[in-house]
């Protein structure tokens, strides 16, 4: 027989339901960081997740941003604000 562990795996991020989402749990992590409160092995988890989030967050930025240039005809205007 096999003898099963007891403990549990180590769980596996999830992705984020959203670019907000994301950003938010971001801005957390990096507060969290910045506080040098964090156990060493924390900093690195920390870190990797926060690449983590920082990577969804640029290729949600990058899909956005190719939609806007498809209905711009490839060319991104100057966004006015006002």
């Amino acid at each position: 027989m096999a003898k099963t562990s007891s403990s549990p795996a180590p769980a596996t991020p999830a992705t984020p339901a959203s670019y907000e989402a994301a950003l938010e749990e971001l801005e957390t992590l990096v507060a969290r960081l910045e506080s040098g409160q964090l156990p060493l092995d924390q900093l690195l988890t920390g870190y990797q997740r926060g690449a983590e989030l920082l990577k969804f967050c640029r290729s949600k930025l990058e899909a956005v941003e190719n939609q806007i240039k498809v209905l711009e005809g490839n060319e991104i205007k100057p966004w006015n604000q006002e």
